[in-house]
């Protein structure tokens, strides 16, 4: 008898589509990725960007592609989308999640544009809820609790969520790294979370413009005595937060504007 040979299907909205790879593109759970703006064909911090793609690769593949692989494809997609874009670097597994079989191998890269994008104008209202991602230190895809999160702090009225830790200490926000402020002193939460590219190349910007940063536990007790603070990711140095949890942060546009001044003094380098 001849031996049936197996061929995988995909329906969408009810149309078949035959190319194998959608269905391994479109569940490639074990993946991690990296997002930025472009402006003029150049990004800031592509240092950054590079270093965490290949020791997030490293992590959940056992290698990483080389610099230039992953800037090759950059390049391409700026080439075929434009100069003034949202760009998303992804690495993942072609073998997917849920087997041995994306251990130790070498990972497929798939980049995305889009509109360039700001984010949102604030100032914002926050609610803490108590959640750690997993793996916090790895950008890496299907995260449903993000996006649950979002959906529960808008049906109580808020903008986003943050999330606090099983110690009772603030850490990040849902797509975001906080940023509080003293008056004096930048503040960083300490606690698990994505050392963000936004983070670190306002983190290095202010130490060389001699602006005082510190790494300490935030907790929604503390907030009192703290005078503002913002969110940043890939979109923007910082959105000004007016409230988290019913605590009021008058001075956030103070610390925005200091933050937006850091990031304006980071260089902008071809790709």
């Amino acid at each position: 008898m001849k031996e049936h040979t197996f061929t995988p299907q995909t329906v969408v909205n009810g149309t078949l589509f035959q190319d194998p790879q959608m269905s391994q593109l479109a569940f490639s759970g074990f993946a991690h990725f990296t997002a930025m703006q472009v402006r003029d064909g150049m990004v800031k911090g592509m240092d950054l960007h590079l270093n965490r793609l290949r020791h997030a690769s490293v992590e959940l593949f056992g290698q990483a592609l080389s610099d230039e692989e992953i800037l090759t494809s950059v390049r391409t997609a700026i080439a075929a989308a434009g100069k003034g874009l949202s760009l998303t670097v992804t690495l993942y597994s072609a073998h997917g999640e849920f087997t041995l079989d994306s251990m130790d191998t070498h990972p497929n890269i798939m980049v995305r544009t889009g509109a360039p994008a700001n984010g949102p104008s604030g100032p914002l209202k926050l609610l803490a809820i108590e959640y750690c991602r997993p793996l916090p230190e790895i950008k890496h895809v299907g995260e449903i609790s993000k996006t649950y999160y979002l959906h529960k702090a808008a049906q109580q009225g808020y903008d986003d969520a943050v999330f606090i830790d099983d110690t009772g200490c603030l850490s990040e926000g849902t797509i975001w790294n906080l940023a509080f402020w003293d008056g004096e002193t930048v503040i960083w939460p300490q606690a698990p979370k994505l050392q963000g590219t936004m983070m670190s190349m306002v983190q290095r910007q202010l130490r060389l413009l001699s602006i005082e940063q510190r790494t300490e536990p935030v907790t929604l007790a503390s907030l009192p005595s703290l005078r503002g603070a913002v969110v940043m990711n890939s979109w923007t140095p910082g959105v000004e937060v007016a409230e988290i949890s019913g605590h009021r942060l008058r001075e956030s546009e103070s610390l925005r504007t200091l933050l937006h001044h850091a990031y304006a003094a980071e260089p902008v380098r071809g790709i």
